[in-house]
């Protein structure tokens, strides 16, 4: 194994256990709920079902990226188990963090002139920079070394597909991405809003699907569509949820079936608390290797 340190954000939306599997470290970004800050620390200070139960039930929540500070103390602290670090970010389509982790790996490799940090800008999120991270673990494990690894991440990231769909607009209609009279009346006609992640990073509404099992299946044709080689596929595939295995599970049995060749089971993850803020319980997200994307 090399002896460079892989790093990311908690957006990965993978379990502790898998990160620490990996070896791979992570900073917390923070979320409040009901006016209580807490860490968003992959299910461990708050259970993810009552993080969504107290969503549905009203209360408010609020999410924040670490702080130049708060990066430049994490990877000061990493010093100490290596002097070489990819971090990859959540995308800086939805976030500063890429802003922050950069202006504070410079500051330290200023401080420490030993050091080098490369931090990379996923252009993903939830369980899509999960799989990315997965796989540089992989390509670490396999012996790449420390700047062809980073390089191969920045070339292939787009190659991460991201579809998801959510059945509940409300959330959306709180974070001002959807109207309150199309939220309602699309809430009324239990439309579920297909969307993806474009070429910058940017969550895309893609299609207006009419109840949680078409939009089952079409995630499903989604892969069909734009994975790795058809229905050879035969890399991994991640799932995430907002606390709806009744959504997940089906899915990932589909993928399984129609994906005979892929490498594993499909793995189920929890959508984070920091994701989660954002899209409310309710929400599948899918994630595989593909083509490029372009849009």
């Amino acid at each position: 194994m090399k002896n460079y340190l892989l790093s990311c954000t908690s957006t990965v939306d993978l379990s502790k256990e898998h990160l620490e599997g990996r070896q791979i470290h992570y900073i917390c970004l923070r979320y409040s709920l009901g006016g209580v800050d807490h860490p968003d620390d992959l299910g461990q200070t708050m259970p993810f079902h009552e993080f969504y139960t107290r969503m549905a039930k009203g209360e408010m929540t609020k999410t924040s990226q670490p702080s130049i500070g708060d990066y430049v103390d994490y990877f000061g602290g990493l010093l100490a188990k290596g002097s070489q670090i990819i971090h990859v970010c959540l995308s800086s389509g939805l976030s500063g963090d890429f802003n922050s982790a950069t202006l504070a790996a410079a500051t330290v490799m200023e401080k420490h002139p030993d050091t080098k940090i490369i931090v990379i800008d996923s252009l993903g999120a939830s369980s899509g920079s999960g799989l990315l991270m997965d796989k540089l673990a992989d390509l670490r494990d396999e012996g790449m070394g420390f700047e062809e690894l980073a390089a191969w991440a920045n070339e292939h990231r787009l190659n991460v597909h991201h579809w998801f769909f959510s059945t509940d607009l409300k959330y959306y209609v709180r974070g001002g991405r959807v109207k309150p009279v199309a939220g309602l009346i699309g809430n009324l006609l239990h439309i579920c809003p297909l969307l993806n992640m474009d070429n910058v990073g940017h969550l895309i509404p893609r299609a207006k699907i009419h109840g949680s099992k078409k939009a089952e299946k079409a995630l499903v044709d989604k892969m069909k569509e734009f994975c790795d080689n058809g229905l050879e596929y035969a890399d991994k595939v991640f799932i995430s949820n907002s606390d709806c295995m009744e959504f997940a599970e089906p899915v990932a049995r589909m993928i399984e079936e129609t994906f005979p060749h892929m490498k594993g089971k499909v793995l189920i993850n929890s959508i984070g608390t920091t994701i989660g803020a954002h899209t409310g319980p309710g929400t599948l997200a899918l994630f595989f290797w593909g083509k490029k994307r372009i849009d």
